[in-house]
């Protein structure tokens, strides 16, 4: 760690009521160097970078840039001295252009009237034949896909001279394609002296891109490596604290169907067609991967065998049974169990307890109710072993469901779900929120699952986690089926460009 690097951040400190976020941490970033910053969900790294870029100000440390010790008192300070930050969620006004969005609030053009849009179009047509990021400065963001609309992001920064890049989790809604082409232009900027700052959960992901990996853990840096001497289990286990095991494939015992969609089209919550002639089949002992960007009919289609939504056409059929019109408690009747994608409005009731939480749906069950009375002493019992397997962070059974965080709503959904006797699961995004050992221990229960003759639908944004699990993995775009494919005989590449609308040849 030298004070002429691009940054150098020394014992930085930020406290919120009643947590530590950041203690203590020291970090750097060198010239021209990729650095990623990995760690679990609420480990400090948005935190950190937050406080780089002037949207925090920290409660102990010193932040040096290129040698000179700063303080930012807002982003616009940062934005000063070179850095560009980003976010996960793209700053992004869709009804204006990308010359309008790139230059918005910039202090080199606030003054100019008329704006100099054209002189700005050029420019950022320089940028991006330059950096390999190709976009067109007259089109409207909402005509954009996401990973276009990540591009203008990046040239919002070098528009602004950015020479220290900060990236949050910026792969999360992109395809493999795409990720592919976000590597490529990092290399390209970092050959031009930029420096990058990669935030991100993605073990593998770290390792391919980055030049150097820093590990964060409640708050703190376990450890820095350089790519070269990293690899999985090691950066884990400053994940996490522990070394795990491999997930060991489990082949299950393929029964009958238990679920079939038959031309199924359908609405989304705007009144637009969402899903386009789906059709689909799920056997007993196998489990159905659905691939695809976020927003392309995976929730609808996840609501539509769960009673949750109707549709316009075609037929629900649940273990022979045809569903359409059935209720959700209906279809849970059935044998169905369901971990939603929006845990806080489908998954839980807040105002509950998280014993409660832990009998809902089925309070019908003998040993939970019998003649209208609660059986406490069961339900209790119940409860804890699920708090007890699943590592839910809590100080008792009786608390309510709304004090924990969402990570552990996330575990209490899916102790509840596994719980019960199922024929067929559907799963949205059952690991999302999790930390790295809950992560393996659900994957590893999805394939005890499927062992027993459960039929899962496994909807996931985690390519890796479909590939991993999945007998099959159909993808969806634009509401639509592209393909159905046999994960261990498919290049990532081709699920890729089935996910942008690409038909396999």
């Amino acid at each position: 760690m030298q004070l002429k690097d691009p940054v150098v951040m020394k014992g930085i400190m930020k406290r919120f009521p009643g947590v530590v976020a950041v203690n203590g941490v020291d970090f750097d970033l060198r010239e021209g160097e990729i650095h990623a910053l990995i760690g679990e969900n609420g480990a400090g790294k948005t935190t950190l970078m937050n406080v780089l870029y002037g949207l925090y100000q920290p409660d102990g440390g010193e932040i040096y840039i290129y040698g000179d010790k700063v303080s930012f008192s807002s982003p616009r300070d940062a934005i000063k001295l070179g850095i560009g930050m980003i976010h996960q969620h793209f700053m992004l006004i869709p009804s204006l252009t990308v010359v309008e969005n790139v230059i918005l609030g910039y202090e080199g053009v606030r003054e100019v009237e008329p704006l100099p849009l054209n002189k700005s179009a050029k420019k950022i047509r320089e940028l991006s034949e330059r950096y390999g990021l190709k976009v067109d400065p007259q089109a409207k963001i909402w005509q954009l896909s996401v990973g276009e609309q990540q591009r203008v992001e990046i040239l919002k920064a070098l528009y602004r001279n950015a020479r220290i890049l900060i990236l949050d989790e910026p792969t999360s809604v992109l395809t493999p394609e795409e990720v592919e082409r976000l590597a490529s232009t990092l290399r390209t900027l970092t050959k031009e002296g930029v420096s990058i700052i990669f935030i991100t959960h993605k073990i593998k992901e770290a390792l391919k891109v980055s030049d150097r990996i820093t590990v964060l853990r409640r708050g703190q840096v376990t450890g820095t490596l350089t790519t070269n001497e990293a690899d999985e289990e090691a950066i884990s286990h400053l994940m996490i604290g522990k070394r795990l095991g491999k997930i060991s494939t489990i082949k299950g015992e393929r029964k009958d169907k238990v679920l079939e969609l038959k031309g199924i089209h359908a609405l989304n919550d705007k009144g637009l067609l969402a899903l386009k002639d789906v059709s689909l089949e799920v056997m007993g002992g196998e489990i159905l991967g659905i691939a695809g960007v976020s927003g392309n009919g995976q929730r609808e289609l996840a609501e539509v065998v769960m009673g949750l939504r109707t549709p316009l056409k075609g037929d629900v059929v649940v273990d022979g049974v045809r569903v359409n019109g059935y209720s959700t408690g209906k279809v849970r009747r059935l044998g169905v169990g369901y971990i939603p994608e929006d845990r806080k409005n489908s998954g839980v009731v807040l105002n509950f307890t998280v014993a409660e939480n832990i009998i809902l749906g089925d309070e019908e069950n003998p040993f939970i109710s019998r003649n209208g009375f609660l059986n406490y002493n069961f339900i209790d019992k119940r409860a804890r072993e699920a708090i007890y397997y699943y590592n839910i962070v809590t100080d008792s059974p009786w608390r309510s469901a709304k004090t924990l965080s969402g990570g552990n709503l996330q575990k209490l959904i899916v102790a509840r779900e596994f719980s019960r006797r199922l024929k067929l699961l559907v799963a949205s995004h059952p690991t999302m929120g999790l930390d790295i050992a809950a992560t393996h221990y659900i994957r590893e229960k999805l394939q005890e699952k499927k062992k027993d003759g459960v039929g899962i639908l496994l909807i996931s944004e985690d390519l890796d986690e479909l590939l991993m699990l999945s007998d099959r993995i159909a993808v969806m775009y634009e509401g639509k089926i592209m393909g159905v494919v046999d994960p261990k005989k498919t290049d990532v590449r081709e699920i890729g460009l089935m996910m942008a609308g690409v038909t396999p040849s």
